[in-house]
C-alpha cells in the first residue's frame, strides 16, 4: 500500500497478463526433449553411453548486424530434411533413435512420423543398429520405447496417414518409468533387449 497527501490510501491495481490460448507448435515437446538430453549427460557423465542430439543442417542466407555484437539471422532454410533426434554408442552398439510428444491420451499422430525418418530407420536396423522411437503421452505422463521395426510395421499400412493406437504401443512398446536421474532411463530397456540384467 502507498501514502498519498491527506491520508488518502489507495490501492494500486495489478496487470495480471493475459493468458494466451494460441499453442505454440515450435516449443512442443521442449521439455521431453530436455528430460532427454539431461538423460543423455547423465549417462554420458557416468560413462555408459554417449549419445547425442544431432543438430538439424540449415543454411544461413542472410544476417543484420545492427551491432558488431548483436549479428541477428533474418533468413535461413533446412538445407536438408533431417533423419532422426538422437544418435549415439552403447557398449559398441550403435543406437538411433526418434522422441516425440502429444498430448492425446489414445493414440500417436503418425503425420509426426516422415518417410525419410521411416526410410532412415530401415537402414540402420539393416546395418544391426539399434533403432527405437520414444513416445510420451503428455497428459498421461506415460512414456515408452518402440522398437523401430514396429514403428515401420505401422507407417507401412497407410503410409502414416492414420494415428497409432496406444493400445499398439503398449503391446509392442515398452514403458518407461520416470525418474529423477535418469530423467528417461531408457537404457535399462536397451540392456534388457540386448540380454543383460540391468
Amino acid at each position: 500500500m502507498v501514502n498519498y497527501p491527506h491520508q488518502i490510501s489507495r490501492k494500486i491495481a495489478q496487470v495480471r497478463p493475459k493468458k494466451s490460448n494460441r499453442v505454440d507448435f515450435a516449443n512442443r515437446g521442449m521439455s521431453f526433449e530436455s528430460a532427454i538430453n539431461a538423460t543423455n549427460d547423465y549417462y554420458l557423465s557416468r560413462g555408459l553411453a554417449v549419445i547425442h542430439k544431432k543438430p538439424t543442417p540449415v543454411q544461413i542466407v542472410k544476417v543484420d548486424y545492427p551491432k558488431r555484437s548483436r549479428a541477428k539471422i533474418v533468413e535461413a532454410y533446412f538445407r536438408q530434411a533431417s533423419t532422426t533426434d538422437y544418435s549415439g554408442v552403447y557398449k559398441g552398439y550403435y543406437i538411433d533413435f526418434e522422441a516425440k510428444e502429444t498430448r492425446q491420451k489414445t493414440s500417436m499422430p503418425m503425420k509426426n512420423f516422415h518417410a525419410h525418418q521411416i526410410e532412415h530407420m530401415s537402414q540402420v536396423i539393416s546395418q544391426d543398429g539399434i533403432c527405437f522411437v520414444l513416445l510420451h503421452f503428455s497428459t498421461l505422463k506415460e512414456t515408452y520405447l518402440l522398437p523401430a521395426k514396429d514403428l515401420i510395421a505401422f507407417y507401412q499400412i497407410d503410409k502414416g496417414t492414420k494415428s497409432m493406437p496406444l493400445d499398439y504401443i503398449k503391446k509392442r512398446g515398452y514403458a518407461i518409468a520416470e525418474a529423477a536421474y535418469p530423467q528417461v532411463p531408457y537404457l535399462e530397456i536397451i540392456e534388457k533387449l540386448l540380454g543383460g540384467n540391468t
